[in-house]
């Protein structure tokens, strides 16, 4: 079964959660029979095809950018070129130039949509958008959540509830580099023996604002991995408070990402908004047996993050409580580590990439005989 994924970055230029969980996708489908391809937009899409570790991925020119959304003139005919070529067409959600091409491409593919969050930041616009985002869930044959909490939350999966189903995103651990000795005592003598973490791309709904105005006043170490927007913003407002305790690192590799997330105390995620779906770097945190900070949103990160039971959940924009969780967690290494075990238990029971990859290999084959076919039928080309 040939499966094509379309969104406007890929994991090849651009390391954000949906890119992320394309990359998964792509990984573990493979033991189901499932072959994938991506197709995305590049500034520089030389060569235009390339295998990205053991996966096709085709790129085409990104002509412009409005409000977030790129959009490509070629990718219109390409799109219409692959999507003929496959057996399902994989969109992810949201990204309108995407609802654009299906319609003007007149796709008539087996088509599953996982929707990864709400249109949240422009309001304006989304009014605009609105019709033909419906005119474009309608005309799909499934929709998956990531989480049933986005599910039960967001006013527009409400309208979709018969055709939606959840399937949480999975990390495999097996594709993250094993740190060398060297490299686990280089970070020990930089940083310390204990230090809590946050990770990800820093973009205005990531709530670091609130993490810095939480760190006034304490001595732990705070380590900030990732780059993004506002990154010199938040470095200049750090100066400005004197936090000292808060170290800033920008981007590292994948292997020095490891370690510090093997070395971590603790997982903090202050992320304040609903543009915060799921939480990849949260769940990262809990594949390696680390207890969480989070805030309750109503979203993915309160499904990662079990009050209570894997790590600690407070309010949105509420410093103070973020503070009193890191200062609770700090107190007690007896807690961190029990929840730090059951955050480890749970990501088995739930998140690894393998059971997301046989929920969607079910998914697709369910789809296929909506469209009565069969996963030999498209095999042999019938």
């Amino acid at each position: 079964m040939r499966v094509l994924h379309f969104y406007k970055t890929y994991r090849s230029e651009s390391y954000g959660g949906i890119e992320q969980t394309i990359y998964q996708l792509c990984k573990c489908s493979s033991a189901s029979g499932i072959e994938s391809e991506v197709l995305t937009l590049s500034d520089n899409p030389d060569p235009a095809e390339l295998m990205y570790e053991g996966h096709k991925v085709h790129r085409v020119k990104l002509d412009l950018q409005i409000a977030s959304t790129g959009f490509s003139f070629t990718a219109l005919k390409r799109f219409a070129q692959l999507a003929a070529e496959v057996d399902i067409v994989h969109y992810h959600f949201p990204w309108p130039f995407m609802d654009l091409a299906h319609f003007v491409t007149r796709m008539n593919k087996p088509s599953v949509v996982t929707y990864h969050s709400d249109i949240v930041r422009y309001k304006t616009l989304l009014q605009l958008y609105r019709p033909l985002m419906h005119r474009f869930l309608d005309s799909v044959d499934a929709i998956v959540a990531t989480s049933p909490n986005y599910l039960q939350t967001s006013s527009v999966l409400a309208g979709y509830r018969d055709k939606t189903q959840v399937i949480p995103i999975g990390l495999d651990k097996d594709n993250y580099p094993a740190p060398s000795a060297t490299r686990m005592e280089e970070w020990r003598k930089r940083i310390g023996p204990r230090f809590f973490l946050f990770v990800g791309v820093i973009r205005y709904y990531k709530g670091l604002h609130i993490l810095l105005d939480a760190a006034r006043g304490t001595d732990y170490p705070i380590v900030i991995v990732g780059a993004g927007p506002i990154e010199q913003e938040l470095k200049r407002r750090a100066d400005e408070q004197g936090l000292r305790n808060v170290i800033f690192l920008g981007t590292v590799s994948d292997e020095d990402k490891a370690a510090l997330l093997q070395l971590s105390y603790a997982i903090v995620f202050p992320s304040h908004l609903r543009s915060e779906a799921f939480g990849i770097s949260l769940l990262e945190g809990a594949m390696y047996g680390k207890p969480m900070i989070s805030s309750e949103i109503g979203t993915g990160t309160s499904y990662i993050n079990n009050h209570g039971e894997t790590g600690l959940v407070v309010p949105p924009s509420d410093p103070e409580a973020f503070r009193q969780a890191m200062q609770q967690l700090w107190d007690n290494p007896g807690q961190v580590q029990a929840m730090g075990t059951r955050a480890q238990a749970r990501y088995q029971k739930l998140f690894t990439a393998r059971l997301m990859g046989e929920s969607y290999a079910t998914l697709y084959r369910d789809v296929l005989a909506m469209h009565g076919q069969t996963e030999t039928q498209v095999s042999l080309g019938t």
